[in-house]
């Protein structure tokens, strides 16, 4: 899908940029909104000039004000308006689940530039990126306790992690809006920025890794990083660090950045994410815990 109609995306110096794009409606978030972003990370993940992804929104008054609770919005916002006896059914699925799900997958880095408000799932989706910055006018809300239903887009897993659980129940039991400063204090955030300096901050963050950094590097640590801390014991850990440190030291990219170490260059790192991931990636599905 290249014809998008709620989001807009442009590439440029190796980073990508998806930008939520309903101004008109706080960048709120409806189905067609999930599924084109889903379609741009299909597109992301093959695109091997792509080092690494930033998301925003359009405007200056929000990132994304949650799921659009208006007629056009969907009608029926929280979940599919089919009936169903079988909650196993797929129709069953939260919408916002499958979003954070695809994001996780994702082989590419995902930094959030959080320009606004962000409640609900404009809150949730960014827990399933690896850095978060903020304007000084964001502010961002896990406010389901507060519309009758509870944390989706499976916040009850991102949002532990990244902040504790203390400080997750606190925000998720009382539903407030909370502002930049208390996202940081509270560990979600990475850093805030004035308003017309934050985009750049981003392209910053994301030039370094797509300056410096090999591709299959990046795209090992994050599937590393994100899977194995839950583990329950280290040797999970190393059994996969063993496995791709043996891999990857034979490999094209690891030469190269001895070589420009050496030398004191720039590296140019040949891997390409597409064709070189190690054999035994993704090693989850095949589960080599013997």
């Amino acid at each position: 899908m290249t014809d998008y109609t709620q989001i807009i995306v442009a590439k440029n110096d190796g980073i990508a940029t998806i930008t939520l794009n309903r101004p008109d409606k706080m960048n709120a978030y409806t189905r067609t909104m999930g599924q084109e972003i889903m379609a741009a990370m299909d597109d992301i993940d093959a695109d091997d000039a792509v080092r690494a992804v930033i998301f925003t929104g359009s405007g200056d008054r929000a990132f994304c004000a949650g799921a659009d609770l208006t007629p056009e919005g969907g009608g029926h916002v929280f979940s599919d308006p089919t009936e169903v006896g079988d909650l196993s059914d797929p129709r069953v699925r939260d919408g916002g689940g499958l979003l954070t799900l695809r994001l996780f997958e994702s082989k590419k880095p995902l930094i959030s530039a959080c320009n606004g408000v962000a409640v609900g799932v404009g809150a949730t989706m960014q827990l399933a990126m690896d850095i978060r910055l903020a304007s000084t006018v964001a502010r961002y809300g896990f406010v389901f306790a507060r519309r009758g239903i509870v944390p989706e887009a499976a916040s009850s897993w991102f949002l532990p992690r990244i902040v504790g659980i203390s400080q997750a129940l606190e925000w998720c039991y009382t539903g407030r809006i909370f502002d930049a400063a208390e996202a940081k204090a509270g560990g979600l955030v990475r850093s805030i920025h004035e308003p017309a300096e934050l985009l750049g901050a981003a392209q910053a963050l994301a030039g370094e890794i797509a300056d410096n950094t090999s591709a299959i590097s990046v795209a090992m640590t994050r599937a590393m990083m994100w899977r194995l801390a839950a583990a329950d014991h280290p040797m999970e850990a190393h059994k996969i660090d063993s496995r791709a440190i043996y891999r990857l030291s034979r490999g094209a990219d690891a030469k190269e950045g001895i070589a420009s170490f050496l030398e004191k260059r720039p590296p140019a790192y040949p891997g390409k994410v597409s064709a070189d991931m190690p054999d035994f990636y993704p090693w989850w599905d095949e589960r080599p815990y013997a």
